[in-house]
């Protein structure tokens, strides 16, 4: 690969922009990505205003957080599936299939954490 032999700052340099470059794609193709990005510009400041101590507040924005780095994970997964054939096959379906059942993982895990946050809260007022 171009590039590889790079170190120090370069290297981290070329990694931000190969990282933006993979931002900037998942947004344009990805309608998901583009919807979970959405509930965290609503949720994320939420989390934070809604958390009371540290912890409580780096589990709700983490929680969301990390849907989105679930979601580039499944969108490279599905990228390299169809880069190799969109002839359909048992181990491509189940690829995309992993992937997608890995994203609504990290959707119930942020669910979960946010119900046992706030659930006392909601069932004490």
């Amino acid at each position: 690969m171009a590039g590889q032999n790079l170190t120090g700052l370069a290297r981290i340099h070329a990694a931000l922009f190969h990282s933006l470059r993979g931002f900037r794609a998942t947004w344009r193709h990805e309608e998901a990505f583009r919807q979970e990005v959405y509930l965290f510009v609503v949720a994320g400041p939420l989390g934070l205003w809604l958390g009371e101590t540290g912890v409580e507040k780096a589990l709700l924005v983490g929680s969301l957080i990390l849907v989105m780095i679930v979601e580039l994970l499944n969108t490279g997964i599905e990228i390299v599936v169809d880069r190799i054939s969109f002839e359909r096959h048992e181990l491509s379906g189940r690829a995309k299939d992993v992937g997608s059942a890995a994203v609504l993982s990290s959707l119930a895990l942020a669910g979960l954490v946010w119900g046992l946050i706030l659930w006392p809260r909601l069932a004490a007022a």
